[in-house]
């Protein structure tokens, strides 16, 4: 029994990366619990243990009385037995009564064992929790484990804890392998009292683009330039608008960075996905000629907002060349897509000259 323990207490340190001192108060609280099947009405119980000298030690306490037949044998002991304990024992004293791991017997030790387990779940999840609550909504970086070959579902880990990380939230079109470094966004903590918590991870997301930016673009993270708006299709492209709070400072060249080299890194970072970033704007029609970039716009109607319930529609109807018609509406509609995303308006994109009178 005493070297199940020890061995088990070695194997769950370092599978667990938890400190030994919490690991043998878990230990100590299981194997109590499995003494107190045993000895269910002893109330005075104690189990220690010394990892340094491979001491394991538990004993029953009780109270030496002066007469035979005590009132309470599991917590009374007559003193003529206690003194094959201790020779020198008096009455009114407590003796110590050595128990032996042996005598709880194959199904006693799996108790414990189980005891234990469960404790040691408690505390990891616990300690996930702790652990990822101050990385929520940020990025981090993981390390790609294994690619499931049928679903392209990875596993990575992220300091030492292994994370599952499902198909539809990588970048579509990327191809991830075992071995490869990647940044990763923290969506949130799916917390269950029956489960181990689900660490939810992403590269699809809007606020993943924001977080590298944060990370590259100094005058973000200070505050000089601020993020007001993104919109993104995953794996195609993203918009990101962005003020300046320094006259003196240039946003959207803090944004691309001195020879491109701040916009690259993080266009590689997210497998190539064009980035478009332009100057936010208070005035509306100005904002959304520019999200409609890289199209030309000749003019922006502001329309009367279509109210729907408790819905309401900001509209706009868009004027481009008609040389410009398909760059404005981009491929599949992403260029007037993200740029509706991005406003917040719906955007009707009509060329300067309709299509009849050109042909005419």
């Amino acid at each position: 029994m005493n070297k199940e323990i020890f061995d088990a207490l070695s194997a769950l340190e370092q599978e667990n990366h938890i400190e030994k001192e919490v690991l043998i108060e878990k230990i100590k609280q299981g194997i109590m619990k499995a003494i107190k099947r045993d000895y269910p009405m002893s109330e005075h119980i104690t189990v220690d243990i010394d990892p340094e000298n491979n001491k394991f030690e538990m004993k029953l306490h009780k109270e030496v009385m002066d007469v035979k037949y005590v009132d309470d044998p599991d917590n009374e002991i007559w003193i003529e037995e206690a003194r094959t304990y201790d020779p020198d024992i008096k009455v009114g004293d407590w003796v110590d009564i050595p128990l032996d791991p042996a005598r709880f017997g194959r199904v006693a030790a799996q108790n414990a064992k189980q005891s234990i387990k469960h404790d040691i779940k408690d505390y990891e999840k616990a300690r996930l929790i702790e652990q990822y609550q101050d990385k929520e909504r940020e990025v981090v970086s993981a390390v790609v484990q294994k690619v499931e070959p049928g679903t392209l579902n990875a596993i990575v880990t992220i300091d030492k804890n292994e994370v599952y990380f499902i198909r539809k939230e990588q970048i579509p079109g990327e191809v991830l392998k075992a071995g490869d470094m990647i940044k990763v966004y923290v969506a949130g903590i799916a917390n269950s009292e029956k489960r181990q918590p689900v660490i939810r991870i992403s590269r699809t997301q809007r606020e993943f683009i924001k977080r590298l930016f944060e990370i590259e673009v100094p005058e973000i993270a200070d505050g000089t330039v601020e993020i007001k708006a993104i919109s993104r299709v995953a794996g195609a492209r993203s918009k990101i608008a962005v003020i300046s709070n320094d006259p003196n400072v240039d946003a959207v060249g803090a944004c691309i960075g001195p020879k491109k080299s701040r916009i690259t890194a993080v266009v590689n970072e997210i497998n190539g996905e064009k980035i478009d970033v332009i100057t936010y704007s208070e005035d509306p029609a100005e904002f959304i000629a520019k999200a409609l970039a890289p199209a030309e716009v000749i003019r922006v109607d502001l329309l009367e907002d279509l109210v729907d319930g408790d819905k309401v529609q900001k509209r706009c109807q868009v004027i481009v060349p008609n040389n410009q018609l398909s760059l404005a509406i981009g491929n599949k509609g992403q260029n007037a897509k993200l740029a509706a995303q991005l406003t917040g308006y719906k955007i009707d994109i009509l060329p300067e000259v309709p299509v009849d009178e050109d042909n005419a």
